[in-house]
């Protein structure tokens, strides 16, 4: 058994070999070790190699799928060997073999998997000293959904934005690329140079996907990508030991065709997840209210790939308008609760790796296509009258599925009792003789007392001797000379007949007989359901996108957003534009907001005290766009976007130590990335630029930023800054507007109103904010000192060095007032009162009376 072992080992050296030995799998040597480190399971012993223990670790095989589960997420992989021989008829060993691998970019399991996420197998390679216009090649298969996608790039920081877009759980790249992939923390498995060979890797793809060329997908040009491709393909083939049918076509990806988003605007915008790594507080989870996985995970795809087509997009308008006019989305949201996974379970059977309750799943999907057909149909928008046209029921795969399997199978086939009563007449035959043994004695009994005349005779079974016809001593010389002698007892005779002997034989084999036909009937349906694949995989797609564009309209509804227009002008128009994730989770309602840039305005400069709003704002218009390029309805009164090629941020910032990077290396990183990237088409977002240095150096560096985005590139700018003198640019620029959100100072309260107004602003509040952080009273105070010191010396002409030597004693100080927040002006009744009244209008008498009101509401 150990030499068998090795055998298969050395062929799997560098990951787990899960060794099936009767209900363990079990790993000997190294992989005990490291299996008893990764699993937390015990490390033992069995025999002995070189006259020492050979380390031993294993794990039950019906709970195999929680350990790989475990090991996947560290990003290990697994060689699955099982007992593919009859242990009554082997000699020696049983044969086993490696029936797949196991790794993180390959699973198809629903176990290993997280539903409203792809798992995908990325390969990337780079031509190096080439011609290539574009030497960057990437390929990524979603093995659980069927889908096979290539493209290639010009430069790298553009694969580097795909490859934040796609997350692949696994990537393949050889050794002289590697280093350029480990700053991005993901799982990468090495390959070998000649398995990214053109030549071979193209001719792998005509063989597998049984075509002369590859023109008809429209990559036959993209040398790099077909590089990526064939060795993606060639490692899931060796992985799951499968031909992998179900990935019928090679798709070009067109990223000139979706808004461009770095993973930093993808980080910033928080579109999947937040910046603390929760994804219930993320752009994501506030829209999603698809009912089905496949649609769960189609919404995310659409998030990270806005559409530029004007045309496409107005399509999703019309379809989430049609839908929010039918009157009746819930009875679709009804329809479309029971649609299992049918992406996943259809690769499975691809696989022939499904199980009994995968083809219930999609028996119980297929069920509801009547009901969705018909509801298409008669709604009064031509738009899902054709949808519904366009919609197939399988209806004979979904009877085939109801007239084999029972309704409720167990977990495995291996359990029996999957196959329908009824599908086959052997089957039954079988099943009957198992379950009713003791009914077939008793009517032999019968038979046998009737025409033997012996009202005595009995007939039995016993394990040890198994079926016997019993006759007392005394009538035993009466037995029929057909019955053969079996066993003598004190008082009695128990004989056999060829007739009982042919029953035993089939009632003690029948059990294992039905198990084993039932398996030949399972795989019989799996190879008749695998040509229907590709339309059922079709199907899936068109559920999946209608899931999303429900999803779309109950947002609309329950949210309050309203479709967008297209401008042609590049121009941003928002009316009441909200927040939607600070909306969902704050407690005090949300407080709308316009914005508009405009080609003779295309730059908003933005000012105001901390806490005020700023990076909400930016956020939330870019938020507003990035929705309306989804094709999605966005949360405002009304908003009017143009067509946007990019969308650049560059908010907040932190050390990256594992780079050596600074936060103010980071912060200008980014903005030189915006700055050699963006476009006239674009729209960028930056806060703070600057903050990261000494104050000259910041605010020269981000007047000279604003000033060559506005003059140079003319992208739609909206850029927050704590640096008053930025504001003066306006003087001399006319497309450059500032905007402010205001506070007021009063009594012993700071009001926010979180509202945008025009002109800049004068006044940051830091300090009032520091207090409600919880610094302390002696560090607030002499903050305030230093601050009039500055600010006295600003206007004698003294330096910063100079004011700051000064001894704090010889600076007079004034008490700061107690500070509170309000969120709106409105929150004291007082001020809107006050505000209200224009003094040389009120009489004596009415000004006593406003007197007197005040006094009551204080």
């Amino acid at each position: 058994m150990m030499r068998q072992y090795l055998e298969i080992k050395q062929q799997h050296p560098d990951i787990l070999l899960f060794y099936r030995m009767g209900d363990f799998y079990e790993l000997f040597f190294d992989d005990a070790h490291k299996a008893a480190d990764w699993l937390g399971i015990t490390l033992t012993h069995r025999g002995k190699s070189n006259g020492e223990p050979i380390p031993m670790a294993g794990v039950p095989f019906h709970a195999v799928d929680n350990y790989l589960a475990r090991l996947v997420k560290q990003g290990k992989s697994v060689a699955i060997c099982e007992q593919v021989g009859d242990p009554a008829t082997s000699k020696g060993p049983v044969e086993r073999k490696v029936v797949r691998v196991i790794t993180p970019g390959t699973l198809s399991e629903d176990s290993l998997l997280e539903a409203d996420k792809e798992n995908l197998l990325a390969a990337i390679y780079h031509f190096k000293k080439s011609k290539q216009d574009k030497p960057y090649g990437l390929a990524w298969i979603d093995l659980a959904g069927g889908q096979f996608f290539c493209n290639q790039f010009a430069e790298e920081s553009q694969l580097f934005s795909e490859l934040a877009r796609l997350k692949p759980a696994e990537i393949l790249t050889d050794e002289a690329y590697a280093d350029s992939l480990e700053k991005l923390g993901m799982t990468i498995k090495l390959q070998e140079d000649w398995q990214f060979d053109f030549q071979q890797n193209y001719s792998a793809l005509l063989q597998h996907f049984a075509v002369k060329n590859l023109d008809g997908f429209g990559c036959d040009k993209l040398h790099a990508a077909i590089c990526a491709a064939g060795a993606a393909l060639n490692y899931a083939k060796l992985t799951q030991q499968s031909l992998l049918n179900h990935l019928n076509q090679l798709k070009p990806f067109d990223n000139q065709q979706i808004l461009y988003l770095n993973s930093h605007t993808r980080k910033h915008l928080e579109i999947t997840e937040n910046l603390y790594g929760e994804q219930d507080k993320s752009l994501f989870n506030v829209i999603n209210r698809t009912k089905t996985a496949m649609g769960c995970r189609l919404l995310s795809n659409w998030l990270h790939a806005p559409l530029i087509d004007a045309k496409l997009i107005e399509a999703r308008f019309d379809q989430t308008d049609a839908l929010i006019a039918s009157g009746d989305l819930d009875t679709l949201r009804q329809i479309l609760t029971p649609v299992r996974d049918m992406q996943r379970i259809l690769t499975r059977i691809a696989l022939q790796t499904c199980r009994p309750r995968d083809l219930t799943g999609l028996r119980e999907s297929l069920a509801v296509m009547p009901d969705l057909i018909n509801w298409l149909k008669q709604q009064d928008t031509p738009l899902l009258r054709e949808q519904g046209e366009a919609l197939c029921a399988h209806s004979d795969i979904h009877d085939l599925l109801t007239q084999a399997i029972f309704d409720n199978p167990p977990v495995v086939l291996r359990d029996g009792n999957v196959i329908r009563d009824g599908f086959s007449k052997e089957l039954d035959d079988l099943r009957y003789l198992s379950t009713n043994a003791s009914d077939l004695l008793a009517d032999m009994e019968e038979r046998e007392k009737e025409a033997t005349g012996i009202s005595t005779l009995k007939v039995g079974y016993n394990r040890v001797h198994g079926f016997y016809i019993e006759i007392s001593k005394a009538q035993s010389d009466s037995a029929p000379i057909s019955y053969t002698r079996r066993q003598t007892l004190k008082n009695a005779e128990r004989f056999i007949t060829p007739e009982l002997k042919e029953l035993e034989e089939k009632v003690l084999s029948s059990q294992a007989k039905a198990l084993a036909l039932e398996k030949q009937l399972y795989q019989q349906l799996i190879e008749s359901l695998e040509p229907q694949i590709n339309d059922l995989q079709f199907t899936a797609g068109q559920i999946a996108t209608l899931d999303v564009i429900q999803s779309y309209a109950e947002v609309a509804c329950q949210l309050n957003f309203v479709r967008p227009s297209l401008n042609t002008n590049h121009d941003i128009e928002i009316k009441g534009g909200r927040h939607p994730v600070v909306e969902a989770f704050q407690a005090e309602p949300f407080i709308p907001n316009d914005v508009v840039i405009k080609q003779r305005e295309k730059a908003l400069i933005i000012t105001g005290p901390n806490m005020g709003g700023k990076s909400t704002y930016m956020r939330m218009t870019a938020i507003i766009a990035l929705l309306g390029h989804c094709g999605c309805f966005v949360p405002a009164e009304s908003a009017s976007l143009g067509i946007l090629d990019a969308i650049y941020t560059r908010i907040g910032a932190s050390d990256d130590l594992s780079s050596g990077r600074s936060t103010f290396m980071v912060e200008m990183s980014e903005a030189a990335n915006i700055l050699n990237n963006a476009s006239s088409n674009s729209l960028v977002i930056l806060d703070e630029i600057g903050r990261g240095t000494s104050t000259y150096d910041g605010l020269a560096l981000a007047w000279a930023t604003l000033d060559y985005l506005n003059n140079r590139i003319d992208p739609l700018i909206l850029f927050a800054t704590h640096y008053f003198e930025l504001t003066q640019i306006t003087q001399t620029n006319s497309r450059i507007k500032n905007m402010h959100f205001g506070a007021i100072q009063h009594g012993h309260k700071l009001i926010l109103d979180h509202q945008i107004h025009p002109g800049p602003t004068s006044k940051s509040y830091g300090i009032h904010v520091a207090k409600l952080a919880g610094v302390p009273d002696s560090v607030l105070q002499m903050a305030r000192d230093y601050q009039m010191h500055l600010e006295q010396g600003k206007h004698h002409g003294e330096n910063e060095t100079t004011q700051l030597s000064m001894p704090l004693d010889s600076i007079p100080s004034d008490p700061e007032p107690e500070i509170t927040i309000a969120k709106a002006i409105a929150a004291d009744p007082r001020i809107t009162l006050l505000e209200s009244i224009n003094a040389d209008d009120v009489s004596p008498r009415e000004a006593l009376e406003l007197i007197y009101q005040l006094t009551r509401q204080s």
